[in-house]
């Protein structure tokens, strides 16, 4: 286990005008269709402006406080969720670029700081502290951090609070960078060689961006045989371990290969680092290029390659939690769309 983990490395369519949340499979009560009523009323004289919120939740079962940070979009809702977990060293202020692109599309995004694995270990332990965190200990950390902040949601939406009732709890997606990434597919069902099951049956799909590569003691399909929601991967060839342990994507590609087919989905880019697929300004800075060693040429490309996960990562969440089905044609179309280059792929299957 340890081995696995210490080697862990546009326009955006908005989503329908408001409508009144009507139907109990929602959760949503006769005060959530007032208040979207209220909402409504406003949007026809003034739009907001979306509203970055920052707040510690506290899990009162472990005793553990969770930063968080919530994009609130600006149109009236009802909301589609979504979770992001950071990788190793991140914070609830990474993954702006999209946290912002899903906001701006009409979901409400909820970013996590899973304490004990985020940057105040780097600040206080460096990068032996860092690598150190990558662990199963941390894993199963964050995977409660995960079932704590859906649990808050619906507690939010049960006690009344005006904004949460207008949020969609049977359209929740999770997504994640590396190890976040892990921490996203171990709530979709990912095995690993410890006792438990780390899965929460609330998000409908997911994303995993920069995914660590599979354990080597354990087959494809005894790790990945039992995700049966929808996955869409991200990696590119410059998509190194930070600790050394590959040179390139090709070793967190093969997550792909042990996802049942039907319902997987793998963009790959060509010139695409680590850092690429973190869409975080804290990845630019100078300690963050010492810490993933970035290529300038993925630098170069980098806003090439955020426009590109931003837009269909979009379409990714607009298919699987709306059940949109013209976002899945152009989903499936977008390898046809300006944007991509030669060696840039998108697999389905």
């Amino acid at each position: 286990m340890a081995a696995q983990f210490t080697r862990l490395n546009a326009v955006m369519k908005p989503t329908p005008g408001p409508r009144p949340p009507s139907t109990p499979a929602t959760g949503l009560t006769r005060r959530a269709t007032l208040a979207w009523a209220a909402l409504a009323v406003q949007a026809g004289s003034a739009r907001a402006a979306p509203e970055v919120q920052d707040d510690t939740w506290r899990d009162t079962a472990r005793g553990r406080d969770i930063p968080v940070r919530l994009r609130w979009p600006a149109h009236p809702g009802p909301w589609p969720l979504l979770v992001y977990s950071h990788g190793l060293g991140g914070s609830r202020q990474g993954a702006d670029a999209w946290g912002q692109a899903w906001c701006e599309a009409g979901f409400l995004v909820l970013h996590l700081q899973h304490l004990g694995s985020d940057a105040e270990v780097l600040r206080r332990s460096g990068l032996a502290g860092l690598r150190a965190a990558g662990n199963g200990e941390q894993l199963i950390a964050r995977a409660a951090d995960v079932r704590a902040v859906l649990d808050g949601a619906v507690r939010r939406q049960r006690d009344g609070d005006t904004r949460w009732t207008l949020v969609r709890l049977d359209a929740v997606g999770m997504a994640g960078h590396s190890f976040g990434a892990l921490t996203s597919l171990a709530v979709a069902g990912q095995r690993h060689p410890m006792q438990g099951d780390l899965s929460d049956p609330r998000p409908r799909a997911f994303i995993a961006l920069s995914p660590p590569s599979p354990n080597e003691r354990m087959s494809l399909q005894a790790q990945f045989g039992a995700i049966r929601r929808p996955v869409m991967l991200f990696t590119g060839s410059l998509d190194a371990d930070p600790f050394g342990g590959h040179q390139t994507g090709e070793p967190r590609a093969r997550v792909y290969e042990g996802l049942p087919p039907g319902r997987r989905a793998l963009l790959w880019l060509d010139g695409a680092d680590h850092g690429s697929f973190g869409g975080s300004r804290e990845l630019r800075s100078s300690s963050g290029r010492r810490f993933l060693n970035r290529a300038q040429s993925a630098l170069a490309l980098e806003d090439t390659h955020h426009t590109l996960v931003a837009r269909l990562s979009t379409l990714w969440w607009r298919q699987h939690l709306l059940d949109d089905a013209d976002a899945g044609t152009e989903f499936q179309a977008a390898p046809q769309q300006p944007g991509w280059s030669a060696g840039d792929r998108l697999t389905l299957g």
